[in-house]
């Protein structure tokens, strides 16, 4: 930051994240137990999740993370189905997980609404407790992570996904997951300290770029991509570290700038190949977790649980990509066409 600018809202509400996790653990102790023992009662055969924008990438890494360690399926509702369609759904053996931070936009209203109506045991994450959407849920699980005023999403995204950790290590009475959710907001702060500024460097004068993971790091890199996109007016694409390969990997040539979230998972194998093939046809790779031939080496919190770190490189991609909005010349709190509030049907 240049002398006599002043910081943005997005780069002081990325360095509340730890402080914004530690309110959220503390202060909805009580409402993750409820409603972990309603699921433990229900004992759903399948979750669903409706959310859209960053808050449909948490609901990406949750449908990772459950079916990881709850073995139960999960899938993603179109919301439109109730809010436009008006086609009920039979959900008598689900559980419906809402995530909205607003907690206004009428689609994840309805369809929260309607998937109670179906049957469902109904769960909201929201940054806003008086909102319709906690208001129409049987489970609210407020986030106490005060006012975001920066249009992109960062600690209530951050937020809402260490809600749905939290929420299924409470359900599955899971002690090692517990200790990693609470461990949490001092690996949010180690992350603020990790130096990406290389990557920033590439992605500086970029056009496109790609961003790759597996597992619940895919949901990062969706997560990645939507934000160099509203931020920095950089084309960029999320993509798995398999699915790249079945065509997308036809474009990347000399200097096509490229990063791959790794963590210390059953996958990070298969990213580290991947990443060492791209760079193999002249891409700029950035990897993390690992090392790979041809590739540059982000630094990352070590040691982490594989189900919470990919969560733990968000904060650090988030504080990159606001100084690379800044580099080229955006307003990282006001992206052209957008606004805080998206309330859509």
């Amino acid at each position: 930051m240049t002398q006599g600018q002043s910081q943005s809202h997005m780069a002081r509400e990325i360095a509340e994240i730890p402080d914004a996790a530690r309110r959220f653990l503390d202060g909805s102790r009580d409402a993750l137990r409820t409603a972990a023992a309603a699921l433990r009662d229900r004992g759903p055969v399948v979750v669903t999740t409706v959310a859209r924008g960053s808050s449909d990438h948490a609901a990406a890494y949750l449908k990772y993370a459950i079916e990881l360690e709850q073995g139960i399926p999960v899938a993603s509702l179109g919301p439109s189905i109730a809010s436009i369609y008006r086609r009920p759904l039979h959900l008598a053996q689900a559980a419906c997980i809402g995530i909205s931070q607003s907690g206004r936009s009428p689609d994840i209203v309805e369809m929260i609404r309607a998937a109670g109506e179906g049957g469902a045991l109904t769960v909201a994450i929201t940054n806003a407790p008086d909102s319709p959407l906690a208001e129409g849920a049987a489970h609210p699980l407020p986030l106490l992570a005060g006012v975001e005023r920066s249009v992109a999403a960062t600690k209530t995204f951050v937020a809402s996904v260490l809600a749905g950790l939290a929420l299924l290590a409470e359900w599955r009475e899971d002690a090692a997951l517990r200790r990693a959710v609470d461990g949490l907001p001092d690996a949010f702060a180690r992350a603020l300290d990790c130096d990406w500024s290389p990557l920033a460097a590439c992605l500086a004068g970029a056009d496109s770029a790609y961003v790759l993971g597996r597992g619940p790091a895919l949901a990062i890199a969706g997560e990645a991509a939507l934000k160099l996109k509203e931020t920095c007016g950089l084309h960029a694409e999320a993509f798995s570290g398999a699915e790249v390969l079945h065509g997308p990997a036809a474009i990347v040539q000399s200097g096509f700038p490229v990063l791959a979230l790794g963590v210390a998972d059953a996958a990070l194998p298969q990213l580290v190949a991947t990443a060492e093939r791209l760079a193999a046809q002249g891409a700029d790779v950035f990897l993390t977790g690992a090392v790979a031939p041809g590739a540059e080496t982000l630094p990352s919190v070590p040691g982490l649980h594989p189900v919470v770190a990919p969560l733990v490189l968000a904060v650090s991609f988030y504080a990159c990509v606001e100084g690379l909005a800044r580099a080229r010349g955006f307003d990282p709190d006001v992206p052209p066409h957008l606004r805080k509030v998206t309330e859509t049907v």
